[in-house]
């Protein structure tokens, strides 16, 4: 039986983030990840070869270009948004009423904006009537722009368009302008005891949203794990609670280590759950 077409666009979306990341990949590692059969991921291959996004080789794909090249963020979207949706509701329980929050750019931190609004749209909304956000994210602020009880504030500087977000020095002297409550930083990368970025400018912001939040928190899938991208940007110990969609034990292991409350979301977007493996 044939799969349907948006499966196959987000799992080729998915081809090529891995193969942007590491460089090279094997048909077989794919196959793997992807849960599909090796043929599949050949034909894969050859259709993204045909649109310029990656090389083929001898059992497996090279990226065309270095592997700290990001994937534009609408492209993003379609790789694991199940995953990245239960996430999203995994966070809601993290904000309280009137709370204050930071939202980096990337499509985790997209679909958090989107489970927000949509839980802030509803009578007797547990974020009460202000519920303040900050963002470097032109995609998070639209998200919030016909919703009157949340005021969202939107840092300037560099527009950088393949993450529809602002960077650079005017960035990072509004940051320092506030403090939050919350702030929820994506990655691309956690390997070791280092969570890592493609990008040295969305590097820069997230460290100095560190230094402005009461708590941190880090949504990721849990592709992210075992990959190092381009740019270093904290560490596991530096940070408060990770929420994924599913873990490996070493990493559970090292969150107990470092003090790091682990929560695991389901993959149901309708009922996602967490369970906490450790408390701070």
């Amino acid at each position: 039986m044939s799969q349907p077409p948006e499966f196959a666009e987000e799992r080729r979306a998915r081809i090529v983030e891995l193969v942007n990341s590491r460089g090279r990949v094997k048909v077989s590692e794919l196959a793997k990840q992807l849960q599909v059969t090796q043929p599949t991921i050949r034909r894969d291959i050859v259709a993204l070869e045909t649109e310029r996004k990656l090389k083929r080789t001898h059992g497996g794909a090279l990226a065309t270009r270095s592997p700290a090249y990001e994937v534009e963020v609408e492209a993003r979207r379609f790789a694991n948004a199940a995953q990245k949706e239960a996430i999203a509701q995994a966070c809601l329980p993290m904000l309280g009423q009137n709370d204050s929050i930071f939202l980096d750019a990337g499509t985790t931190s997209l679909a958090i904006a989107e489970a927000i609004a949509d839980e802030a749209n509803e009578p007797g909304s547990r974020f009460g009537a202000n519920l303040n956000v900050l963002t470097n994210s032109v995609s998070v602020a639209r998200t919030f722009s016909a919703r009157g009880s949340i005021h969202c504030s939107v840092v300037g500087g560099q527009y950088r368009p393949i993450a529809d977000s602002f960077v650079g020095p005017l960035a990072l002297q509004a940051i320092r302008q506030f403090t939050v409550n919350v702030a929820f930083l994506g990655v691309t990368g956690m390997s070791g005891d280092q969570f890592s970025v493609a990008d040295l400018g969305e590097a820069d912001v997230k460290r100095a949203v560190l230094q402005q939040a009461r708590r941190i928190i880090v949504p990721m899938d849990h592709s992210k794990l075992g990959l190092t991208d381009f740019v270093g940007v904290f560490k596991l110990a530096d940070i408060d609670i990770v929420i994924v969609d599913k873990s490996e034990p070493y990493f559970a292991k090292l969150c107990d280590e470092n003090d790091v409350r682990l929560i695991l979301a389901s993959n149901s977007i309708s009922a996602a759950r967490s369970c906490a493996t450790s408390s701070r």
